[in-house]
């Protein structure tokens, strides 16, 4: 069978890839199901990466991680299908940057077998599905709050793409977090063969996440972008400076009956640390992390242009509900979204509370 590539009308050996001089290989295009069912037989593990396209860095460094985790003998195919039942409104549908042909070049050069781009009639043939995968509580909340039935349409696609592309695993950014917690969800709860594998985000060397709709965001808007990473930054920094400051209170006999001596023999600056070392509470610590991140957000917000914040929230990974002021211990997510200009953004950064180091 041959395999497009994407470029009408140019020869090539069917299943193998297109190569432009002096470029890695683009990755073969397939079309329909039927084509993912005949490509190349599967000698190994086969790992799949999911995206809408328009790849970047972000997507590139999801494709080598599951290379390498394929090994040499198994199966790379990434995804591309931009999904109408994620979009509330028909024109963010139609404004999502579509790049196929870049796209096959990326993936190729970051290890993919192939491209499987279905048309929409191809995973909906009947249209709309009338049957769907809910997403539950954990999906109304954060992003499905914002996004009515976003997480419906997703885990509904994601459902149907795990079936078509069969994968022993399938590896995601942790940029969407929410999304990702879910998949590991529906996964468990619904007995899907496969491991699901959660992949660090990927930043510009400034802090700001990679993300398919960082291309509109002008200069302005950019600078005024940074304050999500800027606040996550200040948050997590926030953290591990009072986690310090705890267990240096858990192994220091420091008291404030010591702080006054030392101030009376004018040792002030010391008198100071040893008396925010007896005071440490670890009980600060959900309210500091919320407050240090909410201060740059609040600066952000009178910049030209502002970022308008939809939420900042510092949740359980489990179930994305909020985690309570009194919580010492345990996993967390500070998650952000907020629109700059007409572009939404999300990202977030994990956190663990009572961590020693």
């Amino acid at each position: 069978m041959t395999h497009t590539t994407g470029r009408p009308g140019a020869p090539h050996t069917p299943g193998a890839p297109t190569r432009a001089p002096g470029t890695a290989p683009a990755a073969p295009l397939l079309r329909t199901a039927a084509e993912l069912a005949a490509f190349a037989p599967r000698k190994g593990p086969r790992a799949v990466v999911m995206t809408m396209g328009a790849l970047h860095e972000g997507h590139a460094t999801l494709i080598r991680t599951a290379r390498a985790a394929a090994g040499p003998d198994g199966q790379v195919v990434v995804t591309v299908f931009v999904n109408p039942l994620q979009f509330g409104e028909a024109a963010d549908l139609e404004r999502y940057p579509r790049t196929l042909e870049a796209d096959l070049a990326v993936a190729g050069a970051a290890g993919a077998d192939a491209v499987f781009a279905p048309s929409v009639e191809e995973v909906y043939p009947g249209g709309e599905p009338q049957v769907r995968i809910s997403a539950g509580p954990m999906g109304e909340r954060l992003e499905g709050a914002f996004r009515p039935g976003h997480f419906d349409g997703m885990l509904t696609v994601v459902a149907k793409l795990l079936h078509l592309t069969r994968p022993d695993a399938a590896f995601y950014g942790q940029k969407d977090a929410q999304q990702l917690a879910l998949i590991r969800r529906m996964v468990r709860d619904l007995n899907f063969p496969v491991e699901i594998v959660g992949v660090e985000t990927v930043r510009e060397p400034d802090g700001l996440a990679l993300s398919s709709r960082n291309r509109f965001l002008d200069a302005e808007e950019r600078h005024t972008a940074l304050a999500l990473s800027r606040a996550l930054f200040a948050a997590r920094d926030r953290l591990a400076a009072q986690q310090a400051l705890h267990a240096r209170a858990q192994t220091t006999a420091a008291t404030t009956g010591r702080a006054a001596a030392l101030t009376a023999l004018g040792e002030t600056r010391a008198a100071a640390d040893t008396q925010a070392v007896a005071l440490a509470r670890p009980v600060d610590g959900p309210a500091a992390v919320r407050a240090a991140a909410q201060l740059i957000l609040e600066d952000a917000a009178a910049e030209q242009p502002p970022l308008a914040l939809d939420y900042l929230a510092l949740v359980d990974p489990a179930d994305f509900t909020e985690i309570p002021d009194d919580r010492t211990t345990g996993d967390a997510i500070l998650a952000i979204a907020a629109k700059v200009g007409k572009t939404r953004l999300i990202d977030n950064i994990p956190l663990t509370f009572g961590a020693t180091t």
